[in-house]
């Protein structure tokens, strides 16, 4: 997309339903732009899109759903043409300790936050590639980054996330197709409100971590500093840029958590290169 381009895109947004995604589709649509905005059940967006009906398009969309996925990006060609920018929101939280963890919930939430996001990728790369641009934003998390107690199996979906995001931005990019991964941290959603599921069968050993951990996060569900909204028009700087960063960390407490992660990270680099190098053919 051209910078002009770029001030006019069609935007197709999954999750739009609350949270995150509902501030981005009305921001999106406020600024100019075109958008198709999806959430499971349409009419809890009618409201979204009631005044905007040139520039935009409600679709009842489960991202699971792959019958209903092929559809919307159908009609999203139909009314616009195609998408310029994908963002790939739909998703939830589920804490457990590794061990108290439920196997169809860990499976379900990789269904939602990984696999149901690689599927629309594929689907939708293609008609990027025939324009040569296009903009795929993945909507992971700060603990996409850095893991945390209770969240070992979220923090797995959202690493598997960043890491195919960065594998995709070195594929698609010489054919001018730009990616970022957004890195939210507490944000003031239902996201460790309604919308979070939990360990049905905790285990006392882990009552002063994964068990206080999850106390942590539902306790200040409400009350979290990161501002949707404001979140939604970063995200928005950051599709009408020239130069799009890889990563955007959004919030004070994300933004001191990877860099706590890193530094400590860096120091057992530095603290255990001897070992690291002694692993080689002492002649490679």
């Amino acid at each position: 997309m051209s910078s002009q381009d770029r001030s006019t895109a069609v935007w197709f947004i999954t999750g739009c339903s609350t949270g995150l995604g509902r501030a981005l589709a009305q921001r999106v649509l406020e600024h100019g732009h075109r958008a198709v905005v999806t959430a499971r059940r349409a009419d809890q967006i009618s409201d979204i899109v009631a005044d905007y009906a040139k520039t935009a398009l409600a679709i009842a969309l489960d991202v699971n759903d792959h019958v209903q996925v092929d559809a919307a990006i159908a009609q999203a060609a139909e009314k616009f043409g195609g998408i310029d920018v994908l963002v790939n929101n739909a998703g939830y939280g589920y804490l457990a300790a590794v061990e108290e963890g439920d196997e169809q919930e860990i499976r379900d939430m990789f269904e939602t936050n990984f696999f149901s996001l690689a599927a629309l990728i594929r689907k939708v790369l293609p008609g990027m590639r025939t324009h040569g641009s296009g903009h795929i934003i993945n909507i992971s998390s700060v603990g996409g980054m850095v893991g945390a107690a209770s969240s070992g199996f979220y923090n797995a979906t959202k690493f598997a996330v960043e890491g195919l995001t960065e594998a995709l931005a070195k594929e698609v990019e010489p054919l001018g197709i730009r990616v970022t991964a957004i890195e939210p941290g507490p944000f003031r959603t239902d996201w460790a409100g309604r919308s979070l599921k939990q360990a049905e069968h905790p285990i006392n050993a882990y009552a002063d971590t994964a068990a206080a951990r999850r106390a942590q996060i539902t306790g200040y569900s409400g009350r979290q500093a990161g501002d949707p909204v404001r979140a939604a028009d970063a995200i928005i700087k950051v599709v009408e840029s020239d130069e799009p960063p890889h990563n955007l960390i959004l919030g004070k407490n994300g933004l001191d958590r990877v860099r706590a992660k890193l530094a400590a990270l860096m120091q057992s680099i530095d603290d255990w290169e001897e070992v690291t190098l002694s692993a080689d053919y002492p002649d490679a």
